[in-house]
């Protein structure tokens, strides 16, 4: 009923509910892809840019959810909802052995992109 196909305008993750408010986000960091040195895993994880701010906000420099909320620009729940989802994707990434991937990933195939590892020359 309330899905849209791609480009339809949906809002949100899911397309329904509120649309997503707005983060400050400092800019990323080089690496976007991570995953296990040990196989090679076809299972991959995404975080998204505001899910690992949080994580750098509250477990990286340890700021209180209320600072860490604040320097996003959100409200303590939707800190706590964003941190919580990349902690639970973090864990099952490590627990299972998944490839983690950061959506929005700079970095150009062919500019040492862990994707181009096996892959043939262009």
């Amino acid at each position: 009923m309330n899905e849209r196909g791609p480009g339809g305008g949906g809002r949100g993750r899911h397309g329904r509910g509120r649309p997503r408010v707005q983060r400050r986000i400092r800019d990323g960091a080089a690496f976007r892809c991570f995953g296990p040195l040990c196989g090679r895993s076809e299972d991959v994880v995404f975080l998204l840019p505001e899910e690992v701010e949080a994580l750098r906000l509250a477990d990286l420099l340890g700021l209180e959810q209320e600072a860490a909320a604040r320097a996003l620009g959100v409200s303590r729940k939707t800190l706590w909802r964003d941190l919580h989802e990349a902690r639970r994707k973090v864990a099952d990434a490590l627990v299972h052995g998944k490839m983690i991937q950061i959506v929005g990933c700079g970095r150009e195939r062919g500019e040492d992109c862990p994707e181009d590892e096996g892959a043939p020359a262009p």
